[in-house]
């Protein structure tokens, strides 16, 4: 037994020491040590392609210098289109439902709120008659009227003036309140609420005039006055196309006369 185990030694001595001759006699890349297959190929195929590359681009050959062929396109025949036939036209005489040149007026109740009303007979005329001028004012109730509705708040700032001062005003004036009076002053906030409130309905009344008249070119055409109604749109439209035909009609006889 330790015979062999000197052998053993001698020969494992021998044979790390030609390994150790080997390794430095075999001189290998620093940076491929330690590298299995797969990491040198990962590694070395990409720069294998770089350098494939630039030998490409310096030995691209030159481009062709052929001489380009002209090609010209043979004309085609164009497809014969028939022409319409020249059917006679008819001239417009000027005698129709036009609105150039005219002017439909309508005065409204403006305290009756009555101009979303006028505003949309506005509208379908001015679409049913293009170019047509179509106006909008307020229609003021009668002169009597108009005089009792500037009075009205001068009264009710009396009345309200009368209640809340009345100790003070009656006796410098010599008068006597009246029995009223002393009733009225009991609950002053319902007094002067409900005068204040019935003085506004009682002006509001007679600023009114309940009125929604159209006129055409200066011709009365419907009157809410007279009827006590609303007009129709269709009535509205043929009643207003029906006087502009009538005034085209006139004026083209007066022109054809030189009148």
């Amino acid at each position: 037994m330790p015979l062999e185990s000197a052998e053993v030694k001698e020969l494992k001595v021998s044979l790390a020491s030609h390994v150790t001759y080997q390794a430095q006699t075999t001189q290998v890349p620093s940076f491929l040590v330690g590298m299995d297959r797969t990491q040198i190929l990962v590694v070395g195929l990409p720069i294998f392609l770089f350098f494939s590359d630039i030998l490409n681009l310096f030995t691209s050959s030159p481009p062709s210098t052929s001489t380009p062929t002209h090609h010209h396109p043979k004309p085609q025949p164009q497809p014969h289109l028939e022409q319409p036939l020249p059917f006679p036209t008819q001239k417009q005489s000027g005698i129709g439902p036009t609105g150039v040149g005219n002017t439909v007026n309508i005065d409204f109740c403006t305290s009756c709120s009555y101009k979303g009303n006028a505003v949309t007979v506005k509208n379908m005329l001015e679409s049913e008659f293009p170019g047509i001028n179509v106006v909008l004012a307020n229609y003021p109730p009668p002169l009597p009227k108009r005089v009792l509705s500037k009075v009205i708040p001068l009264v009710q700032t009396g009345f309200i003036v009368a209640i809340v001062a009345g100790d003070q005003i009656f006796p410098r004036l010599g008068v006597t309140p009246p029995s009223w009076y002393y009733s009225l002053r009991t609950n002053k906030f319902r007094s002067i609420a409900s005068a204040w409130l019935f003085a506004n309905f009682l002006q509001s009344f007679l600023q009114s005039s309940g009125a929604f008249e159209v006129y055409c070119n200066g011709e009365l055409v419907f009157s809410k006055l007279k009827e006590n109604r609303f007009p129709g749109e269709i009535e509205l439209r043929e009643l207003v196309g029906r006087r502009l035909a009538n005034t085209g009609f006139v004026s083209g006889v007066e022109g054809a006369y030189g009148l």
